[in-house]
């Protein structure tokens, strides 16, 4: 009898295999999360990701923290906190950066505290950005 497997077993082999494709796929994983802000669904791309590079416990030990606790963070409904993520970034020799985004036209001097809901001393502080003299 022919032993059939999942299309997420299917994944973890081809990223273990390709490298590249491994790195393409995290990046999709993140840039998706940016767009819809599904968490879960990040979460399950991180995980099998992990799984594809030697699985829970070989990425666990690389970052210094139990194959539990690991596991807790990859399954957790909230997002991981920046220093997790980096330390897993870390892991594979990767950081975490700041670009901008294609297209992004923000002007801060136009956007105003009320629409970004920041709280009375940051609308302060962003009022005061906003009346800086350019240089």
């Amino acid at each position: 009898m022919k032993e059939f497997r999942t299309w997420r077993e299917v994944l973890i082999e081809q990223l273990a295999a390709d490298w590249e494709a491994a790195i393409d796929y995290l990046q999709v994983t993140v840039e998706d999360y940016q767009v819809d802000g599904n968490t879960r669904l990040f979460m399950v791309g991180i995980q099998t990701f992990i799984e594809s590079q030697g699985g829970i416990a070989k990425v666990a030990k690389k970052i210094g923290i139990t194959s539990e606790s690991l596991s807790e963070i990859l399954v957790n409904d909230n997002p991981p906190q920046i220093d997790t993520l980096g330390a897993i970034l870390k892991a594979f020799g990767w950081r975490l950066t700041i670009e901008p985004l294609e297209n992004a036209e923000l002007d801060i001097k136009t956007q105003s505290a009320q629409s970004v809901g920041l709280n009375k001393p940051a609308e302060k502080i962003a009022s005061k950005v906003a009346e800086a003299p350019s240089s």
